[in-house]
């Protein structure tokens, strides 16, 4: 059983991660779309900031995740 949950963990890191790197992929797309929306388009600086800080997050709870699972073996 502990096997599994520790695979388990494994793979939700490299999930982590890589939802991470779509955000960072996909805002280039994303962000024109949304600069033509009136009422953002004031704000563009602080929603790509969310964006990219959303990025950072996963990828870094991801690689920590991952971390903490193989420093146990």
């Amino acid at each position: 059983m502990q096997g599994s949950k520790r695979n388990v963990q494994i793979v939700w890191g490299f999930l982590l991660i890589a939802a991470g790197i779509g955000v960072f992929i996909r805002i280039p797309q994303v962000m024109p779309q949304i600069a033509q929306i009136e009422h953002f388009s004031s704000i563009l600086v602080f929603i790509r900031f969310c964006f990219y800080l959303i990025g950072v997050m996963l990828i870094g709870g991801g690689a920590k995740k991952l971390l903490e699972h193989l420093k146990k073996r």
